[in-house]
């Protein structure tokens, strides 16, 4: 009997412990979807409440919930409805970046930080963390689509010309007063939130410098990890430049309500639209009618020149030279890409070990380089439509409009390519005179043998082994 009741504990043992991690695991990927979701919809809120959402009917609510919602990937349908004879048409695609990419911080943060405390990462709790994170995330957001949905009547103009068109449609054109509304699609929604929060942890472990790796994955830090962080940090110091920008033109210009609506919403889609200009990408466009993109005047005026003929297929492209004609001062572009991607190159180079040679600095930027843009590049694709349709022909030129934004990829991924090679080899050249990580011992070697009689102290025989 002594020796069944001393092997219980050993044999409950693995049970206990595999019921404490799914229970520790559980509760810290709740609380990063958690404080993912509540930091989203902290800055989706401030940024609306900036755009005068606050005033909307009934409808504040539902239109942050859709915010969230796009910032995490999914998907919005807008649609209206003008009666029998007459109907809306409305479309919008867009992804608010400040709010993703603040989601995206603390989402990574929180699920990064019960790892440091592990000197190597276990597969099964990092696929247990995975698995959970991504299950609980999918959950939240399905949560949130369900809010994200209402009907708002569709205004034109004001006073008697709006009374007198609704008269035309209510009584000549069996009209209804026409309204515009948005639903979730939750399927599209669900399906590129996996993606979303998937991407985001598997960029926190590309990022991260401190967090340990399964065993198999270890030989991946040093070529992947410093570049990779190095790429983060140069998306964060554009972020990080244009709100300096913009708080001195709230400051100076005026429109500060509108100023920090676009920052706190849309900051990221005019900052890495910039990085991508600066290196020699571009992006095509157009803006027809009274509204446009939430984004700077100069921006605004080149896409409004492709607006002469009407045609769809009449887009304006947008690169420095089309900017610098607008604006001589788009020039700036140019240095502050070179500048800032050289301080990326310089720091990835600098947290490499020194064997790395300088062509594989250049190769592992080079790629990073052209492999973040090929993800930054489409989230920054914006298109609205809207307009107002009597008996299928024509639209209403008071509520007709049209934006459109779509970067060229391919171009801005190759310039990527080169400036990553380009800047790499150069940082790597720079790096070679700062001190690093495994220098000294691959230049110097063991150290040599005490002498006796120096440091020992003459008299004094060295220790004996």
């Amino acid at each position: 009997m002594g020796r069944v009741s001393s092997r219980l504990p050993t044999s409950t043992r693995p049970a206990a412990t595999t019921t404490g991690l799914l229970a520790r695991v559980g509760l810290q990927s709740l609380a990063a979807v958690v404080a993912g979701f509540v930091a989203m919809g902290v800055v989706a809120g401030l940024g609306l409440w900036a755009a005068g959402a606050g005033d909307l009917p009934g409808g504040f609510t539902a239109v942050l919930a859709a915010v969230v919602v796009m910032a995490g990937g999914g998907k919005v349908e807008l649609s209206g409805d003008a009666g029998g004879l007459a109907g809306t048409q409305a479309e919008l695609t867009a992804m608010p970046l400040t709010v993703t990419l603040v989601g995206a911080l603390v989402v990574g943060y929180c699920f990064l930080r019960p790892l440091r405390h592990h000197a190597v990462a276990e597969s099964r709790e990092l696929l247990l963390r995975v698995v959970s994170t991504v299950v609980l995330w999918l959950v939240a957001l399905a949560g949130v689509s369900a809010v994200a949905r209402h009907d708002f009547p569709l205004t034109i103009g004001g006073g008697e010309d709006q009374d007198a068109l609704m008269d035309i449609f209510g009584e000549l054109l069996d009209a209804v007063n026409p309204t515009v509304g948005f639903r979730t699609d939750v399927g599209p929604t669900l399906f590129y939130g996996l993606l979303w929060i998937l991407g985001v942890l598997v960029v926190a472990l590309l990022v991260s410098r401190r967090t340990p790796l399964p065993p198999r994955l270890v030989r991946y830090h040093e070529p992947v990890r410093p570049a990779a962080h190095a790429m983060l940090l140069l998306l964060l110091a554009y972020v990080v430049v244009g709100l300096v920008v913009g708080v001195v033109v709230a400051a100076t210009k005026g429109h500060a309500a509108e100023t920090f609506a676009v920052l706190l919403l849309g900051l990221p889609n005019v900052a890495w639209l910039a990085l991508g200009v600066g290196i020699g990408g571009s992006w095509e466009g157009r803006v027809d009618g009274p509204f446009g993109l939430p984004m700077p005047q100069i921006l605004d005026a080149v896409l409004r020149q492709g607006d002469g003929t009407g045609d769809s297929t009449d887009l304006s492209t947008i690169d420095l030279g089309s900017l610098a004609a607008e604006d001589a001062r788009a020039w700036w572009l140019l240095p502050v890409a070179a500048v800032l991607v050289l301080g990326a190159a310089f720091l990835a180079a600098v947290r490499s070990p020194a064997r790395t040679r300088i062509w594989q600095h250049a190769l592992h930027l080079g790629i990073a380089f052209a492999l973040t843009m090929l993800v930054v590049a489409p989230l920054t694709l914006v298109e609205a439509r809207l307009g107002l349709s009597v008996l299928g022909i024509g639209d209403l030129d008071s509520l007709g409009g049209e934006a459109i934004l779509r970067p060229h990829i391919w171009k801005t991924v190759g310039f990527a390519l080169l400036w990553g090679l380009f800047f790499g080899f150069l940082g790597g050249l720079l790096a070679t005179r700062v001190r690093r990580k495994g220098e000294a011992d691959a230049r110097t070697g063991p150290p040599p043998p005490a002498r006796p009689g120096k440091e020992n102290g003459p008299g004094v025989p060295p220790p004996t082994t």
